[in-house]
């Protein structure tokens, strides 16, 4: 049996997109699979039952120590970094490297000509096309571990909410939450990591929604993940949990600015009824990650009117 090593250090939603490729060469190849990823987001994997072993990158030195008695026959790079290059380099063995566009990304945000017509799940499946694995086209996956202990009754219809991103540039505001908030009457829980903890509790002083709960901060991702799985309603910016929600087949409003779905990061094979809700959606994307805006320092996404937001909900 051969042994493949996978490599993929951050994000969460980039180690979600995963998922298919993961599944597919696992289902398709007789293969022994690792993946090597970063400590911190080892939840996101932990479950994945088509990973046979887990290793977490420390510094090259050791990494390679604990990856040089493995003894594989092939390495798929879908970071394609410094780091990645170096990895691979030292082991000497042969490796698939996905293609991040860099160029073309270049060439849509700067000059707004866009050559990038697929997702970035189909460039991770073109890094293995000499494999012969094909996509399955069932979507994205996520596993949810064991250990789930939420104070909340999911039985019943409610929404999550994510307000987080990687950038303030690519989230929603205070007021455009809050507004929405309060022209909804269903059960909404809001979700994100300790730096939404406080605008969260905030939108709930705010709100004159009184059926808003605020879990930012206070639960792992598995949990989070189970909220989103549960709730009927996913409202999100351009973040990981958007990935997830798209992994559950899930009903998804997102939020975008700075980033623009046609960059390839779209919620990837999400429920039908999703609908992507677009600040000048002819326009050029700001920035690679959303870390800029050429419209306006705080980001354009928060342009989009709260009117919007609700009537899309209503409209689901």
């Amino acid at each position: 049996m051969k042994k493949i090593l996978i490599i993929r250090f951050s994000s969460i939603g980039d180690i979600v997109l995963t998922s298919p490729i993961l599944r597919c060469i696992k289902l398709q190849t007789d293969v022994e699979l690792h993946f090597l990823t970063k400590k911190k987001y080892s939840i996101i994997l932990e479950s994945n039952p088509y990973i046979d072993k887990l290793f977490f990158f420390h510094t090259l030195r050791l990494t390679l120590k604990e990856l040089k008695s493995q003894d594989y026959d092939l390495i798929i790079d879908l970071q394609n970094n410094i780091r990645s290059f170096r990895l691979k380099w030292n082991l000497g063995i042969m490796a698939f490297t996905v293609c991040k566009r860099n160029w073309q990304k270049f060439l849509y945000i700067n000059f707004g000509v866009n050559y990038l017509k697929d997702h970035v799940v189909d460039r991770y499946f073109t890094a293995v096309n000499n494999m012969n694995v094909i996509n399955d086209d069932k979507g994205l996956e996520y596993f949810i571990g064991p250990n789930i202990n939420i104070d909340f009754d999911v039985q019943k219809k409610f929404i999550a909410w994510s307000i987080g991103g990687t950038y303030e540039q690519k989230t929603l505001s205070k007021q455009q939450i809050v507004e929405v908030c309060n022209n909804l009457s269903i059960p909404i829980v809001l979700l994100g990591g300790d730096g939404e903890k406080e605008i969260g509790s905030q939108i709930i002083k705010e709100s004159s929604n009184r059926l808003i709960s605020n879990f930012c901060g206070y639960l792992s991702l598995d949990e989070s993940a189970y909220l989103i799985k549960k709730s009927y309603l996913v409202l999100t910016n351009d973040t990981g949990l958007m990935h997830i929600a798209a992994s559950f087949k899930k009903r998804i409003i997102s939020f975008w600015g700075c980033t623009k779905p046609s960059l390839g990061f779209a919620p990837y094979m999400a429920h039908e009824d999703s609908v992507q809700i677009v600040f000048n959606p002819l326009s050029r994307p700001c920035s690679k990650h959303g870390q800029f805006c050429k419209f306006t320092s705080k980001g354009c996404v928060k342009k989009i009117t709260p009117k919007k937001i609700v009537r899309t909900i209503q409209n689901i």
